[in-house]
């Protein structure tokens, strides 16, 4: 019990330093001296030699026995040895104790209740209503209550009150209580889980982690929409007119990406995107520090190797790195000294800590995106289309779970490898649907090009829907005419929709990562180092948002940042935005951030 061990060694200290009892009796000075002699061995770390003083202490001065008795108890606690206060522990009489420490009393009993397997006792102890808890000793009673109500079999208890230790704790305390979290809730299983969040107001504190544990057992959920209220950079009024709202600029940044191995390519065109925002700041003047970048390889122990060399050179910031197995590596150290900006998710799903943001691609986002567009397009009908590949299967999963959240009826679904796909079309009955029924399809731009003709052969004649993946990246006319009339959300910059970034024609004539599929990671680099002065102000702010290339930004509770994406349309071969600019659809996305592949690569395009 590490956390709450560590939570009360200051509280410890500093209340046996003060000798802060209000005493029945008088303290002569040698009871005074030998007290904070004590307390001198407790400060120093040297908790056995403390608790036995205080012993020897409750031995000379019965009027005042159970206090020192307490903090012997308290101090063996310290030492991790509590089994050593256990002969007198039980002993002690709450009555003859002051102030906050009948409370301290309850804990420790708690506490001790636990090693002895009795969660009754060590919950009785910890739920007294009509006990009034320091603010000082509040954690440290959740986390007793919540490892009591475990054990007890009361995993959603346990749950709720670890939820309420959450925004207390930073650091690896605060990862392992997130782990502690949903293993306690995914203990419930996924129909008992569903049934909770069916039953639940927006807004309950418990349902995002009950999402987050719905994903963790494997089940796509709907995710609320971000709400895009107040863009991040506003000039501040008064005194301060220079001064960008939100805008807090690290001295040095680190980028942890791979520059060899098998993911080099992706991490040059991110890393490209990185330096082409960063170039482009110099045009509003706004400051930039120095940036170093580090070769991650693409492996765990480079990843490791590389975050803790930029840490020793100053870095205030580290970007990256990029694939899971990196991040994972990254989130098991013991300590992150340096704020990180993870550029994907770890393999467990793992919630990120405080200090730590998410930001990554994700096929989830743009099915569950097209879902909400279908709806509000009034179509409540949908077939569904999909390649027989993991980016499809996981765009399909998020699209049905928001389409039937929001009142849609899903009426087929089929996946398709190869180049016949008329088993498919004809399972999907589609000729016959009504008229408020729409296709919903992700899959490469030669599968897309392959399905529309032989829809349209079957007289399948309903809109179409797609993710990215039906789009190349650039117009190829005389191919994509077979698209004619599918709409796809994508990354803006790809269509200069997003006003204030720099040009994607101009920089793509210049820089052939720019181009095609690579385009999107380049957008995502832009992003990555456009986030960097924000990332902070996004997390605690509700409802802030940030014009990105791939998409508006925003970031939910948990520090993973989110994408709005824009609309196009394929006509007469050439994809375009729907209105000429960014249309914002408030589209739930679904978390963690990952790529379309196990590590780095992007959708495959083309």
């Amino acid at each position: 019990m590490r956390l709450i061990r560590a939570a009360g060694l200051g509280l410890l200290i500093s209340l046996a330093l003060s000798g802060c009892v209000t005493a029945p009796t008088p303290r002569t000075q040698a009871e005074l001296s030998a007290e904070q002699s004590a307390s001198a061995l407790a400060s120093q770390g040297k908790f056995s030699d403390a608790a036995r003083a205080y012993l020897a202490l409750a031995q000379t001065s019965p009027g005042h026995a159970d206090y020192y008795q307490l903090l012997a108890a308290e101090a063996y606690r310290q030492d991790g040895q509590l089994a050593q206060a256990a002969p007198f522990l039980n002993t002690i009489k709450r009555q003859r104790l002051t102030d906050d420490q009948p409370v301290r009393l309850d804990l420790l009993q708690a506490e001790y209740a636990l090693t002895q397997h009795d969660p009754r006792r060590a919950l009785q102890l910890t739920t007294q209503p009509e006990v009034a808890v320091p603010a000082a000793l509040r954690l440290r009673l959740l986390e007793l209550r919540a490892t009591a109500q475990f054990d007890s079999n009361d995993f959603w208890g346990s749950a709720h009150s670890r939820v309420e230790m959450d925004a207390q704790l930073s650091g690896l305390d605060q990862s392992q209580n997130r782990k502690q979290i949903l293993a306690a809730l995914t203990k419930l299983g996924a129909d008992p889980l569903k049934q909770r969040a069916a039953a639940m107001q927006q807004g309950d504190i418990m349902l995002p982690w009950v999402n987050e544990a719905l994903n963790q057992l494997g089940v796509a959920v709907a995710r609320t929409a971000p709400q895009l209220e107040q863009q991040v950079g506003t000039m501040m009024p008064g005194q301060n007119a220079n001064v960008r709202e939100g805008y807090k600029m690290p001295e040095r940044v680190a980028l942890l990406i791979p520059g060899s191995g098998s993911f080099a390519g992706a991490g040059a065109a991110i890393r490209e995107g990185f330096f082409a925002a960063y170039a482009d700041a110099s045009r509003n003047h706004a400051p930039r520090p120095e940036v170093k970048v580090y070769d991650s390889g693409g492996t765990a122990a480079g990843a490791v190797k590389a975050y803790q060399q930029a840490v020793a050179d100053g870095a205030k910031l580290v970007v990256g790195p990029l694939t899971r197995g990196e991040v994972s590596a990254l989130f098991g150290l013991n300590d992150l000294p340096v704020q990180l900006l993870a550029l994907n998710h770890p393999d467990d799903k793992s919630l990120p800590a405080s200090g730590v943001a998410e930001f990554g691609l994700l096929p989830e986002t743009e099915g569950a995106q097209a879902a909400d567009h279908m709806i509000e397009r009034g179509l409540h009908s949908a077939y569904v289309v999909v390649a027989a590949e993991d980016f499809g299967q996981r765009a399909a999963n998020a699209f049905k779970a928001e389409f039937e959240a929001r009142g849609g009826t899903v009426a087929g679904l089929a996946k398709v490898s190869g180049i016949n796909y008329a088993q498919a079309i004809a399972g999907l009955n589609a000729s016959n649907a009504a008229q408020d029924a729409g296709v919903f399809i992700s899959m490469r731009p030669q599968q897309a090009r392959l399905l529309v003709p032989q829809l349209r052969l079957a007289r399948v004649s309903l809109p179409i829907f797609g993710t990215s993946h039906v789009y190349a990246g650039s117009d190829d006319a005389s191919a994509n005419r077979d698209l004619d009339g599918v709409e796809f959300c994508d990354a803006p910059w790809l269509f200069d929709a997003q006003p204030g970034l720099p040009n994607h024609t101009d920089i793509a004539a210049q820089l052939p990562a720019a181009r095609g599929a690579s385009a999107r990671l380049f957008a995502f680099g832009m992003d990555a180092w456009s986030l960097v002065p924000y990332i902070d102000w996004l997390r605690e702010h509700a409802g802030s948002y940030l014009p990105g290339a791939s998409g508006q930004l925003t970031a939910d509770q948990f520090g993973r940042v989110r994408r709005v994406l824009v609309w196009a349309r394929f006509d007469e071969g050439i994809a375009k935005p729907l209105s000429g600019s960014l249309e914002l659809d408030n589209a739930p996305m679904q978390a963690p951030p990952v790529t379309d592949d196990q590590n780095a690569t992007p959708p495959p395009q083309g």
